[in-house]
């Protein structure tokens, strides 16, 4: 063995020196595996991490020529709060109002608290946050702003399916808070509501939802308690279109960039309605219940073609059906539509208090919805399924730029 040890001692020595090195060589080998597996474990830890905020995460800009909440998609919950103006209110008030509220939801929109917020902890998030803000015909009446009223706002008339309650229809003025979590959303309707009662008491608060975000692919249209796709004839987002039908740009100065607002509290009578069959249901509708497309097509965004008739001369689309009734009599009669549905519990005996909080912006209400409204009043089915029992329409004024208060130049 010693023979054998100093005939290879070299080869021993450098045996052994040799082994330590590629001992060393594979320990660094397992070190660097380490750190690149434990690298690759922080990486996908930070996006699981970030996969689960992500709803938090994601904003609407609050400043712009336009109010947000509007040519945004819809938020998966939202609520309608109307004020009523303190008496003796005066255009001083207004601008004190409109400033803080204009601060609160710059922060909102960020996921940031509000000023002296009591409940800090609970702005988690932004969750695409948006509050519009719009006045009634009383809040220029009430102020002696009516000059500056512009084309086309209108108070509706009453139509023969309406049987309005004054707890949800009417108010001075309008906070239309829109948001993707509910605790984002009560924290801010909370607070936009406790800055405004030095100016205004509540009139009403009426809540809504729609799809949360990921159960449905963008674009995909809402689909309302009736089990109705709602909006297929929605101006798309950034259109020439759009920008025609919904954004005012004449008149005075505070509404240019903004639009004008008709809401309906529509309440449904399911009961009834699950009594049809489908074939019936589409036929009071005009479309396929099972992806919105016209009864005369076979996808939701194909074109109806309101002159089909069946070889036994019948219209496949009837008379009294929805969508031949809202179709535009002519140019111009159309509006962007942007529906929550609601569901308010049940009675004792099971029928559920449900339907849409229904809004539709545009230019003019008098030549864009009223002749709509009229044609639906006349002769549209679905009238037997839905009762409007909530009304009031707003005038939205325009965006808020750096430096602006929401409404300056209406209250200059």
């Amino acid at each position: 063995r010693r023979g054998i040890s100093l005939r290879y001692g070299h080869g021993v020595d450098h045996l052994i020196s040799r082994r330590g090195f590629l001992s060393a060589t594979a320990l660094a080998g397992v070190s660097t595996a380490a750190g690149a597996s434990l690298g690759a474990v922080g990486a996908s830890y930070a996006s699981s991490v970030a996969a689960e905020t992500a709803t938090a995460d994601r904003s609407e800009l609050f400043r712009g020529p336009h109010q947000a909440g509007i040519e945004t998609d819809l938020q998966a919950v939202t609520n309608f709060i109307a004020f009523d103006l303190r008496e003796g209110s005066s255009k001083a008030d207004m601008r004190r109002w409109m400033s803080l509220i204009t601060d609160d939801i710059e922060r909102l929109s960020k996921g940031q608290p509000v000023l002296a917020d009591p409940s800090p902890e609970l702005a988690v998030g932004a969750a695409r946050l948006t509050a519009t803000v719009g006045f009634g015909m009383s809040f220029f009446q009430k102020l002696g702003l009516q000059s500056k009223l512009p084309d086309g706002f209108i108070e509706l008339p009453s139509f023969k399916m309406d049987k309005l309650e004054q707890r949800y229809s009417g108010g001075d003025v309008l906070i239309h808070v829109g948001a993707d979590d509910p605790i984002v959303l009560a924290n801010a309707s909370r607070a936009l509501i406790r800055d405004s009662l030095p100016f205004a008491t509540v009139r009403w608060m009426q809540n809504g939802f729609a799809h949360t975000p990921g159960v449905v692919p963008s674009g995909v249209s809402h689909r309302n308690l009736m089990g109705q796709v709602d909006g297929t004839e929605n101006p798309k987002f950034g259109s020439e279109k759009f920008r025609d039908l919904v954004w005012i740009d004449s008149g005075p100065d505070w509404i240019r960039g903004g639009t004008l607002l008709v809401f309906r509290r529509i309440a449904m009578q399911l009961d009834t309605w699950d009594q049809l069959g489908t074939p019936e249901k589409e036929e009071v509708i005009g479309r396929r219940l099972s992806n919105g497309a016209p009864l005369t097509g076979v996808n939701e965004t194909d074109v109806p073609d309101l002159n089909a008739r069946y070889p036994n001369g019948l219209k496949v689309i009837p008379d009294f059906a929805h969508i031949r009734r809202a179709a535009p009599g002519k140019p111009g009669e159309q509006i962007f539509r942007r529906p929550f549905s609601y569901h308010e519990g049940v009675a004792a005996d099971g029928t559920p208090d449900v339907g849409l909080l229904w809004t539709a912006y545009q230019k003019n209400i008098e030549t864009q919805y009223l002749p709509i409204q009229r044609r639906l009043e006349q002769l549209d089915l679905l009238n037997e399924w839905t009762v409007p029992i909530g009304s009031a329409t707003f005038a939205i004024p325009r965006g808020v730029m750096q430096g602006e208060l929401l409404a300056e130049a209406l209250l200059l």
